[in-house]
């Protein structure tokens, strides 16, 4: 199969040699190599260090000017690909940026863990950074086409949309295993005061059969046996490892409304559905509403990234169980969304406190039927 086009490889495309470092953020296997392979594809002035490499970690490890640049040459783009493995490499990152002004640097990592310390503060006003995540619907359409994309969609629910899944129809169920393994998260294992991954396994199932739900922290620490200020630290290493995402809950107007609510998603169904083991057809679940409603939020992520829209994203419920499932804030706006598998069953309305509350706002039933809509 040909190789999909990323949507943000033209935002990157157009970024290049302006001065600025250009970093790759996202969790593993989300393609975050092979989109720079096909932008530097025809190229030949470029050079790449692969931190995966010991060799490349130990020379960039405490490298200096002189030495940088001896090994750089005449290149006039270098890509560094799993940057987090090298130790201060934002230093080494820093000596390019502002030396050698003429080298656009291209920089994955799979997660923001370390680069976050190592390498933002470093790049201060050096750097454009993006998010790339396992393949949006989006994406697909612009790729595959509207009918095909719209065939796909069961899969997608059960299989979720990583690059190798969608490659590789027929592997999946290995596939998805061998990614939700520890390797997923494998960058929060070297941290130090990480010294868990059985605990790590256990709160990710934990989290992954409350999809949709509202998570306590309390609650979670007895499950898994630990204790709440350990889980809600796992769960924020796991956040920046781009396995999962928290909402809170929008609380501003009501005494009604939860003040400290939070549910958690993952950012693909697959990876969800492989840690409880499960990856069964929708015909024989009895959570289909749980991932219909955590595809369409993390979904709706992507494209908004993809497509430069900046925006806060919240649940609403009160103590008497009103609710809303997705409250967007873009640009000062609410827009309402509510998850309907099956739109026959219950009837979707903004709630009466809600809107005394907020006044009226934009709401969106989004099913099966109108989804493409939202999101391509």
């Amino acid at each position: 199969m040909d190789l999909l086009r990323r949507k943000i490889q033209q935002v990157i495309e157009n970024r290049m040699f302006k001065g600025k470092a250009i970093i790759l953020v996202g969790a593993r296997q989300v393609g975050k190599s092979t989109l720079f392979r096909q932008i530097l594809s025809g190229k030949t002035d470029f050079l790449t260090l692969s931190c995966d490499d010991p060799e490349v970690r130990e020379m960039l490890n405490g490298i200096n000017q002189r030495e940088l640049q001896r090994i750089i040459g005449n290149h006039r783009i270098v890509m560094v690909d799993e940057a987090q493995r090298v130790p201060g490499v934002g230093l080494a990152m820093k000596l390019i940026a502002d030396n050698m002004p003429e080298v656009q640097l291209l920089i994955t990592g799979s997660s923001s863990l370390m680069l976050q310390g190592s390498l933002n503060e470093p790049l201060t006003g050096r750097k454009f950074e993006y998010h790339l995540y396992p393949f949006s619907t989006q994406e697909l359409v612009e790729n595959m086409g509207l009918l095909r994309t719209k065939g796909m969609l069961e899969s997608r629910l059960v299989f979720g949309s990583y690059p190798d899944v969608i490659n590789n129809i027929g592997d999946t169920k290995e596939i998805l295993m061998n990614l939700s393994g520890s390797y997923m998260y494998q960058d929060l294992l070297s941290m130090e005061g990480v010294r868990k991954p059985v605990l790590i396994e256990k709160l990710l199932v934990a989290l992954a059969l409350q999809v949709g739900s509202e998570v306590s922290y309390n609650e979670l620490a007895q499950t898994v046996g630990s204790d709440a200020k350990t889980v809600e630290k796992y769960i924020d290493l796991l956040e920046k490892c781009y396995v999962l995402f928290r909402l809170p809950a929008l609380s501003r107007n009501l005494r009604s409304e939860l003040k400290r609510g939070k549910k958690v998603y993952f950012y693909d169904n697959g990876i969800r559905n492989a840690l409880i083991q499960n990856l069964n057809p929708l015909s024989m679940r009895n959570d289909v509403g749980a991932l219909w409603e955590n595809f369409v939020i993390s979904e709706i992520i992507k494209y908004n990234h993809y497509n430069g829209r900046y925006a806060n994203y919240y649940f609403w419920r009160t103590t008497s169980q009103q609710e809303i499932d997705f409250v967007e804030e873009r640009d000062g706006q609410l827009h309402l969304y509510e998850m309907k598998w099956n739109p026959k069953k219950g009837n979707a309305k903004v709630p009466n406190e809600f809107t005394k509350a907020y006044g009226k706002m934009p709401f969106t039933v989004v099913t099966p039927e109108n989804y493409l809509d939202l999101l391509s």
